[in-house]
């Protein structure tokens, strides 16, 4: 009878260690744009891309093409028993709050959006204070004393990026001016390179020299007519610098790649937990990029003053303003 139980614990054991090596098996949903926007979504897929590399883990993507794939997309990942899932963007809180509640034991997170529930992770990030610094540079570049700024889907969010720009230049020069565009009110705002660089041109026609965008693929249309322009852009997101070598004066880096990074290590090592986390500038969570693309644009005196504002604003001397709290902007 022993030697029966045993071997029957040993048969257990070995249907069951399959089953446990499965249990981590992350899956990332890209928002409306692709992962390979050179921006947000591709921010998102260079965090995974490194965790592949660092865990020598597989994980399964997908890019959505219109809004009804996201709840679907989600259903197939949980019942394929992808775990984590991690969504990219806020269009995902409703698709995520259905799907978690429908699949309790597999973790979910989420990028700029709260979703309250046991099983997710609600990743945000402070995107105004990283907005402030590239504001301040911005206004130290410019000759005319007018610059831009183009987003992409007309949402608090984006107003956020852009009160910050502003905040930052006007601390900085007190009469610039700051025209400011939004690029459309549906999802398609992101991925429409064409009204960006549309847009950026009206800009510059006013005398913008210098240009930001918080607009996904939308973006690379609005860097893009900055460079053909002879003037600067500012990438988002990821590190854009080297799309123009030379005309993107720098990016504001909105660390995706970390919070995805971090919540597959967590979900890895048995430490996932959920609820809100949010990433600033003290937590490392967004910032300049500086590197040999753009390093001839930006002088020392630049970047001392957009170093000391992060330092300010880490230590609590500068309050950036916060769009998202009134849905105002003061500036």
């Amino acid at each position: 009878m022993s030697k029966f139980v045993t071997a029957l614990f040993l048969a257990m054991a070995a249907l069951s260690a399959p089953a446990a090596a499965q249990q981590f098996q992350p899956a990332i949903l890209y928002d409306l744009g692709g992962r390979n926007d050179k921006s947000f979504n591709e921010a998102a897929f260079m965090g995974a891309e490194k965790f592949k590399k660092d865990a020598g883990a597989e994980y399964r993507d997908f890019e959505i093409q219109n809004d009804a794939q996201r709840e679907q997309a989600l259903r197939n990942f949980a019942r394929r028993g992808q775990n984590p899932i991690i969504a990219i963007g806020f269009s995902q809180a409703q698709a995520v709050e259905k799907v978690a509640k429908e699949f309790p034991d597999i973790k979910f997170a989420i990028v700029d959006m709260v979703v309250d529930l046991p099983n997710v992770r609600s990743i945000l990030f402070r995107e105004q204070e990283g907005s402030y610094l590239v504001g301040v540079l911005a206004a130290m570049a410019s000759k005319s004393g007018k610059i831009g700024f183009v987003g992409g889907m007309d949402i608090p969010l984006i107003s956020r990026f852009a009160c910050g720009y502003v905040q930052g230049a006007k601390a900085t020069n007190g009469k610039i001016e700051v025209y400011q565009n939004m690029t459309g009110t549906t999802g398609a705002a992101w991925s429409d390179p064409v009204k960006g660089g549309e847009l950026a041109r009206s800009q510059i026609d006013r005398g913008a020299d210098v240009v930001y965008h918080a607009a996904g693929g939308t973006g690379i249309g609005v860097l893009q007519a900055a460079a053909d322009a002879g003037k600067l852009g500012i990438g988002v997101d990821s590190n854009q610098n080297g799309l123009h070598p030379g005309k993107v004066l720098t990016s504001m880096l909105k660390r995706v790649d970390v919070a995805v990074y971090d919540s597959l290590k967590d979900a890895k090592s048995g430490t996932f937990s959920a609820g809100v986390k949010v990433l600033g500038l003290a937590e490392g969570g967004v910032g300049y990029a500086m590197d040999d693309n753009n390093a001839p644009l930006v002088t020392a005196a630049m970047k001392a003053a957009a170093d000391k504002a992060a330092a300010d604003i880490v230590a609590g001397t500068i309050k950036v303003h916060d769009y998202m709290a009134d849905k105002k902007c003061p500036f």
